[in-house]
Parts: C-alpha cells; structure tokens; sequence
C-alpha cells in the first residue's frame, strides 16, 4: 500500500461547453498541480462533480490522471452514491483501474444513523481490497459521522482514514484523538485550517485550492514538517486570502474561473451553476494578481 499523506489536491474535472468531460483540459490540469509540488492527486471528488458524471466518465476521468500521473504519485478515487450497493460498484471500478485508495463520501439525502453508516462501511470494506478514506462533508450531506464510529470504522484493516470537510476542529481533533496514529490517517478538508489540522496531528490535507496554488499547499505541510512554523503560517496566510474568494460564487465555480484565468481550461460547472458576473470575476482577477498567480 502507497503512503498517503501531504497535500492530495482535490481535481476539478474540466468541462467542454456542452459539459462533457475536457480531455485536454484535464491533462494540463494533472500536470500543473504535479509541477506544483503536490503529494496525491483525488479524481471525481466533490470539486470534480461527481455528481454530474455516469460510470463511464468517471471511469474516463480516472484514467486520464493515471496516465498524466504515470506512478509518481498516490491516485484516489472518489465513490458517492447513496445507496452502499452502488457505491461498491464505484469502488469496484476504481480498484479494476488501479487506484491506490478510495474515498467514500457518507450518504446523501437518505439521513442514515450512526449505526447504519458504520455498516455501510464495513460492507463497502469487505467488498475490495482497496484503502478507504471515510469522507466527512455534512454541509453536503446533511449527516455526519460522530467520533466513535470512526473509532469502530479505524479498527477495520482496509478503512485507513478519514477525510473531514466539516471546518469543526473539535471534531477534526476528536477523530484523532480517537483512532490509532499508527495506523489511522486524519485529512483536513478546509482549506484554511491546514495548518491547524497538522497541529492536532492531522497527516494531510484534500484542498480544492491546490488545483489553483498547489506549491502553496505543498509548503504549509512541508514548511511544517520541517519544523519552520513561521513559513508554514505565512504560506496558510497566503491560501486564507485565496480560499475567502470562493465566496464570490457557488462551489466549485471561482476554481475553474481561476483556472480559466490563469490559461488552463476549466471550462464552465454543470448547469444550474453558472460563471461569475464580471464584477466578482475582476475581484477574483484582483486576488490572483495580488497572489502573484496571473499578471
């Protein structure tokens, strides 16, 4: 099994206008962020849409990044769906193609207890040999996991950790405090609590703003590692500003109008969304130039 640690960028997936899946796109996008400095690469998360692909785009968008990536790095891949059945299909298709881990998103919509979600991921867990990262998104969801059931989840062999989206550090620290450190991996899913997460003892981050600064997130986990925490505050700074942008528009809109900015095609987010009004795409111009980005 592949180390996973660091700063894994969480991949847009680039759109034509039709919204199908930009190739092309994609393929500068993978090695921009592998140029960047990044330590993993996590394909059909939630910053990729997962939602507004079938099976066999997601199965095409997997392939790409492991062609781009050609063994440097760990690849993840994400599995979401409600129902443990499908999900196993997802995790099923990424192992024939072969990630290095999964992540699976809790279940939408359906509001599953506690006890519910520690047998969906058992199952799940026995249905492939594959690593799994638990990913916690309650803002997404409408459900989080609570701290012990990640600490039944940790004593499964194959569930290595968890991914945790939900900006609550006392719960971030709860996970940690809970799960074995040997063995059990903890990964900051805000962007700008990185650094706080490496504090408590997190091993990583998954960040949305790697696609667009990945040496920015690169250096908050390695600054920190080396013990120049100065380096590492000044580097989470820099991203703060970065990630206070997103609010110009819906998730994960400012990411590919960034990266459409900066002159690799992103293309436009799956409709209902739409592109950002002139005004807040020159406020976000104004931010990448000050962050040294674009010209």
């Amino acid at each position: 099994m592949r180390d996973i640690h660091g700063a894994i960028v969480a991949l847009l997936t680039p759109m034509t206008e039709t919204e199908e899946l930009n190739e092309a796109g994609l393929r500068a996008l993978v090695r921009h962020v592998m140029n960047g400095g990044v330590h993993g690469l996590y394909v059909n998360g939630t910053t990729g849409e997962f939602y507004s692909f079938d099976l066999g785009q997601k199965k095409r968008s997997l392939e790409i990044v492991m062609e781009e990536n050609a063994g440097k790095l760990p690849v993840i891949a994400g599995a979401a769906a409600i129902t443990t059945r499908m999900v196993i299909k997802e995790v099923k298709m990424a192992e024939s193609m072969g990630a290095d881990a999964v992540t699976v998103l809790t279940p939408m919509f359906v509001g599953p207890s506690q006890e519910e979600l520690y047998l969906h991921y058992k199952e799940i867990a026995e249905a492939t040999g594959l690593p799994i990262l638990a990913y916690n998104n309650p803002s997404k969801t409408a459900i989080s996991l609570a701290p012990d059931t990640v600490r039944r989840l940790s004593a499964i062999e194959n569930i290595i950790g968890v991914k945790d989206s939900s900006g609550d550090m006392n719960l971030v620290g709860e996970f940690i405090r809970r799960t074995p450190r040997d063995r059990f991996k903890v990964f900051m899913g805000r962007d700008n609590l990185i650094l706080a997460a490496l504090t408590y003892g997190a091993s990583g981050a998954v960040a949305a703003t790697a696609n667009i600064a990945p040496s920015t997130v690169a250096e908050i986990y390695e600054a920190f590692k080396a013990g120049d925490t100065k380096r590492a505050l000044d580097a989470q700074n820099r991203l703060a500003q970065l990630r206070s942008v997103f609010a110009l528009g819906t998730f994960p809109g400012v990411v590919k109008e960034a990266l459409n900015l900066m002159g690799i095609d992103a293309g436009p987010c799956a409709r209902p969304l739409r592109g950002l009004s002139e005004e807040k795409r020159n406020q976000l111009k104004d931010v990448l130039v000050d962050l040294g980005l674009i010209r």
